[in-house]
């Protein structure tokens, strides 16, 4: 099969994946029944919280940016997924010169992206599921950020992305606000998000507000974890709140995985226009 054919198809079914995303609907029914309940707690949540919760997730990105990696890459064969890489990605260039590239090819890229997701989902719902009881919340804050970014560095190294490099780090910071904003503010995020994929990918020059960007997406990652933090904060019924990482680790691996893959054929497709 043509190449180009290939690729084109496996970016069609990335571009459904991405507008299911990008226009999910929510259950209405659900929705009537949890919004109540949802704005009782919202209400009781003091606004010293608020801004609280912000700062401890800015903190967070600071430190795991300045020195965290250091330790989250502990947590995994940085060497071997570089080196599966490589080796994956070989395969794919040599058999598209060959003519001969198949999905399978582009599925062995997946497969290390797809054990990650899994693998820290876990991670995640232990970590919030254990702390959340013993009535902590805040201070597993780091610990959930470092749980978020192992998952979206395995997924950028999968498909042969540095991480480490500034924009790459605007780069993430844009997935996961994407991944947890809604609406126009969602497709906005997704607009520069492929912007700013194309620029690096073409060494185009782009300037970058990294600290404002960590500013832009702590106050998303605290609206999006507010009330299940503030319940988390509560013993025993805490627990819930290892449901509520659970949900938005996923969520954020899910659309990482989208947005680095569609990245990675984009630059094979145009590779050989």
């Amino acid at each position: 099969m043509d190449h180009n054919r290939i690729l084109k198809k496996q970016l069609k079914r990335l571009d459904k994946q991405e507008n299911r995303v990008l226009n999910r609907k929510e259950n209405t029914y659900l929705k009537s029944k949890t919004d109540p309940v949802m704005e009782k707690i919202q209400g009781k949540i003091p606004e010293k919280l608020k801004t609280t919760l912000e700062a401890a997730f800015f903190k967070g990105f600071k430190l795991v940016f300045e020195k965290g990696h250091k330790y989250i890459e502990k947590t995994y064969k940085k060497d071997k997924l570089q080196f599966d890489y490589d080796l994956n990605n070989h395969r794919i260039d040599r058999n598209i010169d060959n003519k001969k590239l198949s999905n399978k090819h582009i599925r062995r890229l997946d497969k290390q992206a797809k054990q990650s997701k899994l693998m820290n989902t876990g991670i995640s719902v232990l970590e919030g599921g254990i702390l959340g009881a013993l009535g902590i919340g805040l201070p597993d804050i780091p610990l959930f950020i470092s749980v978020m970014m192992k998952n979206i560095y395995e997924i950028a190294l999968g498909y042969g992305y540095d991480y480490n490099e500034p924009k790459e780090k605007y780069y993430i910071l844009l997935l996961i606000g994407g991944a947890l904003s809604k609406g126009e503010e969602q497709k906005d995020f997704n607009r520069q998000i492929d912007r700013l994929g194309k620029n690096i990918d073409k060494n185009i020059y782009t300037e970058i507000d990294l600290e404002e960007q960590m500013r832009v997406t702590s106050s998303i990652l605290s609206e999006a974890m507010l009330t299940t933090k503030f319940i988390q904060g509560i013993p025993i019924v805490g627990a819930v709140g290892g449901v509520a990482n659970f949900n938005i680790i996923k969520k954020v691996g899910r659309y990482a995985g989208i947005k680095y893959k569609k990245r990675y054929l984009l630059g094979k497709a145009k590779d050989r226009d």
